[in-house]
């Protein structure tokens, strides 16, 4: 969970973020390269008065600041494009969740279980219990194994909706008659919080979501507890 104050990105809790995180430090290293060098060139030209004639019409400066800037592009889009199809890819996942945008909650419904699923509402702020976040608790939390591949299918039964876990990494839109789906890996223990990322309507910033990553015996002892009472 994010605190106040907090400068950068929260824990990474999953290989997909990490990747994230990295790719972000290797962007800003070289913004801070280049933006140094164009600072230095201005303070440089600003500064003196001399003039080099044999910089004022070279073929060999113009060549170095057309290939220079295209090398710099490569080298960002590169690891971007790698992740991006990391992102996007889906081997063989341990667990199947749908999760269905209504206006204005979540749903989600355990497809290899039988009657296994849930309503996700907001929890009011004035039934929170003590050290509960604001306008991001929920009721029912959507709960996973940790260290398994999930499988997230997203959709919609009324308008657009984004379930979105800024933790993790992901950011699907749930689109009405549409089926998208997305996967995750959550490497440790924890409960991540994220909220609806589409403006859906008056009570947009009111549909928190709430992933809870457990050991999978617990897991199963959970859904186990679920059937029973359905």
């Amino acid at each position: 969970m994010a605190h106040p104050t907090q400068l950068g990105f929260q824990d990474a809790p999953s290989p997909v973020m990490e990747e994230l995180l990295h790719f972000l430090d290797h962007a800003l290293m070289i913004v801070f390269l280049n933006s140094t060098l164009v600072l230095y060139i201005i303070i440089a030209m600003v500064s003196t008065k001399l003039t080099n004639k044999y910089i004022l019409e070279s073929e060999e400066i113009e060549i170095v600041w057309t290939i220079l800037p295209a090398v710099i592009l490569v080298l960002i889009a590169l690891p971007s494009l790698r992740i991006l199809y990391l992102m996007d890819e889906i081997n063989d996942p341990h667990l199947t969740i749908k999760a269905m945008g209504h206006q204005w909650y979540w749903t989600y419904e355990y497809t290899d279980y039988q009657d296994l699923g849930f309503d996700s509402y907001m929890i009011p702020t004035q039934d929170l219990t003590p050290g509960g976040f604001r306008l991001l608790e929920t009721d029912h939390r959507m709960v996973v194994p940790k260290e398994s591949p999930i499988r997230i299918l997203v959709s919609a039964e009324d308008v657009l909706h984004s379930w979105a876990v800024p933790s993790l990494g992901i950011k699907m839109d749930a689109v009405p008659g549409r089926l998208n789906q997305t996967a995750f890996i959550v490497s440790r223990p924890g409960v991540f919080y994220g909220q609806c990322s589409e403006i859906c309507g008056a009570n947009h910033s009111f549909m928190p979501i709430v992933v809870e990553a457990i050991p999978l015996e617990f897991f199963e002892n959970w859904s186990s507890m679920l059937l029973e009472d359905a």
